[in-house]
């Protein structure tokens, strides 16, 4: 929003959700503020090693801890209990687990696609 001259985020309550909401949203924002080019961050495609719950009809944003497995291949599993309040989600994850609107339930060996937190801080 902006008051006057000044911007400002309005965040929700949660922890895990203002940190999603930061990393979708603000940081985007702050980029463009100072003048970097937006670019859309780099996903990869993982596959699944977790039962993941999700209903079709919104964007989710699952925490995940994203390896390579015995084949060489990227793997993700969740990081727990996924609340928007339980921060261990956050701080145990290295990525988001990204759910698009009409995906529903993963099983493990599915494909999903995953964003590495270090890469909303490339340039």
């Amino acid at each position: 929003g902006r008051i006057d001259d000044a911007l400002f985020f309005g965040l929700p309550g949660n922890p895990v959700a203002v940190m999603v909401t930061f990393y979708q949203f603000v940081l985007p924002c702050l980029k463009k503020l100072a003048g970097k080019p937006l670019q859309p961050v780099s996903g990869f495609n993982a596959l699944s090693v977790s039962n993941i719950r999700k209903n079709p009809g919104r964007r989710e944003f699952q925490r995940g801890i994203a390896s390579t497995n015995q084949a060489g291949e990227l793997q993700v599993e969740l990081t727990g209990r996924q609340g928007s309040g339980i921060l261990t989600s956050m701080s145990k994850a290295n990525c988001f687990i990204v759910l698009d609107e009409d995906t529903g339930n993963i099983t493990p060996g599915d494909p999903v696609r995953i964003e590495f937190f270090d890469s909303y801080f490339q340039d």
